[in-house]
């Protein structure tokens, strides 16, 4: 897999060393970061998701040392160090080498690594109800796309593949469901499209607000409200929206199988019309 990092002021080919054992963010987990995409020479939402790294920023007490536009002009140089339309991932990152308990603001260093990530076929994917759940913004900070908040993802996709699954449908403490382990989740029942209803206990993904809005400007309203795993399985079409894969399919869900819907293919059909739209 082909890598290139910027760090320090230099691009590396590979992936570098970059933080200290002594690091803040390293020994108390406030790291941030983003991910972005660009596939055929498209680069959709950079200004969105660089936007997202900074205010997770903020929200765990880090200081970036760049703004979005100077982001922006850097991962452009990067995604050129590529061959033309190449699918790449896009990681910038910010962490805390100063402080120990509280991060130090003024002592943050950012990172940013591109690397060779082939979009996933929409052939559709398995997931199961995962024993774990996603935590309420008082016990996490769930308005920042934070590593701290990585490990319970891990841990339920883990224990989805132990089950021969490919992901697991998270659920909050009231026992709604809020999204997949690594995406946003969305179903169709009887012509009604479902997205859960933002509340902050998970990310409010890029791509989720994107789509919301191009189905609405395709004639198509998305209802935002809470879930329960048993309105999943009785679904028409169950499906996801995230950066990896931007809008996929779910045939699989438990023991409950769907075959990939008109929703679903409208949503892709919109988004990737969109993308192209937003060239390097």
């Amino acid at each position: 897999m082909a890598v290139v990092t910027y760090f320090k002021g230099d691009w590396h080919d590979g992936a570098p060393l970059v933080q200290s054992s002594m690091a803040q963010s390293f020994m108390h987990g406030s790291t941030v970061f983003d991910g972005a995409r660009a596939f055929d020479g498209c680069v959709p939402d950079l200004d969105r998701h660089f936007s997202r790294l900074i205010n997770s920023a903020d929200v765990m007490g880090l200081r970036s040392p760049f703004s979005i536009q100077e982001i922006t002009n850097l991962a452009v140089e990067g995604i050129r160090k590529f061959p033309a339309g190449s699918e790449l991932y896009i990681r910038p990152a910010l962490f805390a080498e100063g402080g120990f308990l509280i991060p130090d603001p003024d002592d943050v260093c950012f990172v940013m690594a591109i690397f060779e990530a082939p979009m996933p076929e929409p052939n559709g994917f398995s997931a199961c109800l995962s024993s774990y759940r996603r935590p309420k913004p008082d016990m996490a900070p769930t308005e920042a796309k934070a590593a701290c908040l990585y490990p319970a993802s891990s841990l339920a996709i883990a224990e989805a593949n132990k089950k021969g699954f490919e992901n697991a449908i998270m659920r909050d403490g009231a026992d709604n469901v809020v999204e997949f382990a690594s995406s946003n989740l969305w179903l169709v029942k009887d012509g009604e499209v479902v997205t859960p209803a933002h509340n902050h206990t998970f990310l409010n993904g890029i791509t989720r607000q994107r789509v919301i809005s191009l189905l609405g400007e395709a004639g198509i309203e998305v209802r935002e409200r809470n879930i329960k795993y048993s309105e999943v399985i009785a679904a028409d079409e169950v499906f996801s929206t995230g950066n990896l894969g931007k809008v996929l399919p779910v045939t699989r869900v438990g023991d409950h199988h769907f075959q990939v819907g008109p929703v679903c293919s409208k949503a892709r059909e919109v988004y990737f019309s969109y993308a192209a739209c937003s060239l390097v």
